[in-house]
């Protein structure tokens, strides 16, 4: 029996009619897959056709969505798609295979979590505020690890120096795992931290939680003040998560599929799966997302080019 009731309420519309694929720039078993696993199951019931998940992962992201820009215009390839690669990587790679404005045609927002600010436990910092403080009294002596440049990680605390007006070492590794090892042990001093990396090791107090990154407090860490209401009034910067598709692809198709991720994502078992990631709903019509996208991609390329952070 499906969940919707009875398929495809505008019945004149016949899309779709073979399965679709959804290109998904991540690893299996990771945020971004585990949003675009579940709804996928649900678009099937929907629509009556398979929707199959395709893992394009390298390069950050990038070549999944590289992939996703030479694809028809059909509606019958999407592409999920994560801040880091849609409107931070165009500041940093000069040669990416897709401009994020001319190949793209929005589709909705679904989710955006904030980071979280995390110091080892022997930092004396409990606060943004001391936290500023200690760094413009020692410049260059608080370290942050980073996951590798031009990271999510990378430029909210590049975005975090340059507001604060604080010298602070980037310490880059290859991936989150090495950067939580080494914060734990006291190695380096901060890391923006993902909400459900981050919990676990907040909760067993082995690292404490300073701040939240987004403009409105977390329902995770609901005592922990944002970084904005801590001393750098307008710092805003979440992880966020949404599905755009090749450009071209005529409006009513558009507009079909994104209906019918509205009506999948305000379904209990998916918010529920979603709010373990600690971040909030958003389901933004196509050209509110569209908007969104053009601001993100004018204030990051200005954080790299401050920041000088160019990969090749």
């Amino acid at each position: 029996m499906m969940v919707f009731g009875i398929r495809g309420a505008n019945a004149q519309d016949s899309y779709p009619q073979k399965p679709v694929r959804w290109i998904a720039p991540v690893l299996a078993g990771g945020a971004g897959d585990l949003i675009a696993r579940s709804m996928a199951p649900k678009l099937t019931e929907l629509w009556g056709q398979q929707v199959i998940i395709d893992n394009r992962v390298g390069g950050g992201g990038t070549l999944g969505m590289g992939i996703a820009a030479r694809m028809a215009p059909d509606g019958y390839t999407i592409v999920l798609g994560v801040s880091s690669f849609v409107v931070m990587a165009p500041g940093i790679y000069p040669k990416l295979a897709y401009d994020t404005l001319k190949d793209f045609s929005p589709i909705t927002q679904i989710l955006a979590a904030p980071l979280v600010l995390l110091a080892n436990n022997a930092f004396p910092a409990k606060s943004v505020t001391e936290l500023i403080s200690l760094a413009k009294a020692k410049p260059g002596l608080v370290s942050y690890g980073s996951p590798g440049n031009g990271s999510a990680a990378h430029l909210a605390s590049e975005l975090f120096r340059f507001m604060s007006g604080t010298q602070m070492l980037h310490v880059p590794y290859r991936g989150a795992p090495p950067v939580y090892t080494d914060l734990v042990a006291g190695q380096i001093t901060l890391y923006m931290g993902t909400v459900p990396a981050a919990l676990p090791l907040t909760k067993a107090g082995r690292l404490k939680a300073l701040a939240t990154t987004g403009l409105k407090r977390s329902r995770v860490y609901p005592n922990q003040p944002t970084v904005s209401e801590s001393g750098l009034p307008g710092y805003d910067v979440t992880t966020w998560y949404g599905v755009l598709a090749p450009i071209g692809v005529p409006p009513p198709i558009l507009n079909k599929i994104h209906a019918d991720m509205m009506r999948v994502i305000r379904l209990p078992e998916v918010e529920e799966r979603f709010a373990n990631e600690g971040g909030d709903i958003v389901g933004s019509k196509p050209e509110a997302f569209s908007a969104f996208i053009a601001l993100e991609l004018g204030k990051w390329a200005k954080i790299a080019k401050a920041a000088g952070i160019k990969i090749d």
